[in-house]
């Protein structure tokens, strides 16, 4: 099983990395918290790996704290949660305040992230809520006050990430205008955040 990757990022999307290590690139499924700390393309790129095996595939998913990698291995171990759903659970709320949430038992919070229903959360909280003692809750990321003037890359990123997420585009994409304007800032995490904020 691969644990740790360590390589040239070539490649960086909201919800994937591939990383060359080898001669061979791997294709990384990671969530939007990994991605907002990655550095450019061409950089050596380190990620703890999940290695997830079925019958008809292997897929890697990547992250770059223990703690991420730690709490989506919890929420896997839910019933009913995939690693699809798990990495779209941390992608939707920053990790300390997805900790908090669950350790609070506050299913609104939980609910807000897309393809997560009121059963969902509440499975997330009755099963995880006593079993998150070892990992730190901090607050909320900081948001840059520095509004976008006008469509940028980061913004597309944002779009990305939010169809990745099961987001209509009409809706998606007026929820990136609509956190732009009210000065999400011009770093994709607090933009994504708010956007996301938005889009429900």
């Amino acid at each position: 099983m691969i644990a740790f990757l360590r390589g040239t990022l070539l490649e960086k999307h909201p919800n994937q990395a591939i990383v060359e290590a080898g001669g061979v690139g791997y294709d990384v499924s990671i969530p939007v918290s990994t991605y907002s700390a990655l550095p450019d393309a061409g950089a050596e790129v380190r990620l703890r790996i999940h290695t997830h095996v079925r019958e008809d595939m292997l897929a890697l998913f990547g992250f770059v704290t223990i703690e991420e990698k730690v709490l989506f291995e919890k929420l896997i171990s839910v019933s009913g949660i995939g690693p699809t759903l798990a990495v779209k659970v941390l992608s939707g709320l920053e990790t300390a305040s997805l900790i908090s949430a669950i350790r609070n038992a506050s299913v609104e919070h939980l609910v807000r992230i897309p393809g997560v229903g009121k059963k969902t959360a509440e499975r997330i909280v009755l099963e995880l809520k006593d079993k998150l003692e070892m990992l730190p809750a901090g607050g909320q990321p900081a948001p840059s006050a520095k509004p976008q003037a006008a469509l940028s890359p980061v913004e597309f990123d944002v779009l990305s990430a939010l169809l990745n997420l099961g987001c209509q585009r009409a809706n998606a994409d007026a929820a990136v205008r609509k956190a732009k304007a009210d000065g999400a800032g011009d770093e994709f995490e607090p933009l994504f955040r708010r956007a996301l904020e938005l889009v429900r």
